[in-house]
């Protein structure tokens, strides 16, 4: 057992039965010419994000914590991003903006494209595992779950973007799954205002988690 310096109190974590969720780190979200920079969203944050989560990749894999990576992608025909009947379709920003720009259809989130694949900097290692998702929550329709159990993990490091998006989806799912959510505040960036980032704070560290910066993560690692 490890003691963490986490918002709102302390707690123990057992790194045997914990791992990292690398939510969404994805072109589509932290790069230029990406789907969130192409929709007119902020992103100058991201560089320092992929910083961060670099940088406690290396201390956690030598701990032998599993890195459980999500990535949002839509087969080419867009058949599993939900039909008339789903809200999906009319709300999701990928494919939101390749129906009201036609010169961008089968570009954003599209399996393949580069739009989809993990940024150069954070790619999966050998070891690593990858969970493909066409909702905003990790656990909606997929295996993350089983993955999860089958190692016998019950604490849960959060990174990625967007915070107030993909991040608190997953992770409130992995709350009402019984699991405890550690959210790294630097590892996490918003689309949208700061304010947006605030909200998403507030919330885990009032309802549904702790929150924990990535130096006191790595501090307590050594």
């Amino acid at each position: 057992m490890i003691q963490l310096a986490t918002r709102p109190e302390p707690i123990e974590v057992a790194l045997d039965k914990s791992a990292l969720i690398v939510v969404d780190m994805q072109n589509a979200f932290a790069s230029r010419g990406g789907l969130l920079d192409l929709a007119g969203v902020d992103i100058s944050a991201a560089p320092a994000v992929v910083r961060t989560i670099g940088a406690i990749l290396a201390p956690l894999r030598a701990r032998r914590v599993p890195i459980v990576y999500l990535q949002t992608g839509y087969k080419p025909d867009l058949s599993n991003g939900g039909g008339a009947a789903s809200p999906n379709p009319r709300k999701e920003l990928a494919l939101c903006l390749m129906r009201e720009r036609p010169e961008l259809k089968g570009k954003l989130l599209v399996e393949g494209t580069w739009d989809f694949e993990i940024v150069e900097a954070l790619k999966p290692l050998p070891g690593d595992i990858v969970v493909l998702k066409t909702r905003y929550s990790g656990f909606a329709g997929t295996t993350l779950d089983s993955v999860l159990r089958a190692r016998e993990v019950r604490h849960l490091f959060f990174v990625g973007i967007a915070t107030n998006v993909c991040v608190e989806s997953t992770l409130r799912d992995a709350y009402f799954h019984e699991y405890w959510p550690i959210l790294i505040r630097e590892g996490t960036m918003p689309a949208g205002p700061a304010a947006a980032q605030e909200a998403t704070l507030f919330n885990v560290e009032s309802f549904f988690g702790w929150t924990l910066t990535a130096e006191a993560l790595m501090r307590a690692l050594e």
